[in-house]
């Protein structure tokens, strides 16, 4: 069950908590999960249920610095004291060379949400060979400006108080922003999705939430104008299937048009299979949002066009 916590011991040091669905009936492929800033792995449990009904097993592990994951140097909200880009890129290659020694000779789709496709894309860039496809939801890898910014910000930030407790900047900058950008809000974690059973269970789950470190924040704006580089697309097979998802009401992706940018950014990198889909009324969890049977139909139907 998707709900069994499992460990798996990864070279950097952390011990990956897991959670593990196997595909029903015969396998077609592996799809290894990448979640989302101060969430985890297990809120992806529906997700894997569709994905395994139709054929394929699923991994998803909580990040260091999320859920219950545990690493020496990574406390809750915090990847690494040092290298943690490299760290958490390291993280999932050992959680998806886990699946293949279960699973050997399928294809594997790396899927990552939000701050989980900033890490999916670094690391598909990073092992090139290492995934069959890759998909991308609701990732901003165009901060322009104002991430620029942020960066400085953030650097007098460790200057003055150290980059292992949380930003005071970041978080108002960025979640109580997107909250406050939503009309009518009814709690400043609106921004999410539309649903707000989906809203309350996120704000009740003592492991979402939380603030992350001066030292993650700097780690996930390096993801973010690293991974859509011209020297890292360079990286990627021309070819490789990859599906991008955006929500057209989302205020972390600039209500989508960033998703668009980073489908454009590929395509004059030379890679010739990109799809990008903009649910236009979703806004930033659509596996969480009204109407997430059919983006998750369309990811499937998407999916088993080069599976079968």
């Amino acid at each position: 069950m998707f709900s069994n916590l499992n460990f798996h011991q990864s070279p950097t040091g952390a011990r990956l908590a897991y959670h593990h669905l196997a595909a029903a009936g015969t396998p077609r492929g592996i799809v290894v999960v990448c979640h989302g800033l101060a969430e985890h792995a297990r809120r992806y449990a529906a997700f894997a249920e569709a994905l395994s009904k139709r054929g394929y097993h699923v991994y998803a592990h909580d990040h260091r610095g999320h859920g219950e994951t545990t690493a020496p140097d990574a406390s809750l909200g915090r990847y690494a004291a040092r290298d943690g880009v490299t760290k958490v890129i390291a993280d999932v290659r050992a959680m998806r060379d886990h699946a293949v020694g279960r699973h050997p000779g399928l294809p594997v789709t790396l899927f990552g949400h939000s701050m989980g496709g900033l890490i999916a894309l670094n690391t598909a860039s990073t092992h090139p060979q290492a995934f069959q496809a890759l998909s991308v939801w609701n990732s901003n890898f165009n901060p322009g400006p104002a991430g620029r910014f942020a960066q400085a910000v953030l650097a007098i930030e460790k200057i003055l108080k150290g980059s292992d407790v949380p930003s005071t900047i970041l978080p108002q900058a960025t979640f109580g922003a997107w909250g406050k950008s939503i009309p009518g809000h009814r709690t400043l974690f609106d921004w999410l999705s539309r649903d707000p059973a989906e809203v309350d269970a996120y704000i009740a789950d003592p492991l979402c939430g939380f603030d992350a470190s001066v030292s993650m924040w700097q780690d996930i704006f390096r993801l973010a104008f690293a991974g859509a580089s011209k020297e890292r697309l360079a990286l990627l097979p021309k070819g490789l299937p990859v599906y991008l998802v955006g929500g057209g009401q989302d205020p972390a992706t600039n209500k989508g048009r960033e998703i668009r940018w980073l489908g454009r950014r590929m395509m004059d990198a030379g890679m010739t299979q990109v799809t990008t889909t903009i649910y236009d009324e979703m806004r930033h969890e659509t596996l969480n949002e009204i109407g997430r049977e059919r983006a998750v139909a369309d990811f499937l139907a998407w999916l088993d066009r080069f599976t079968a």
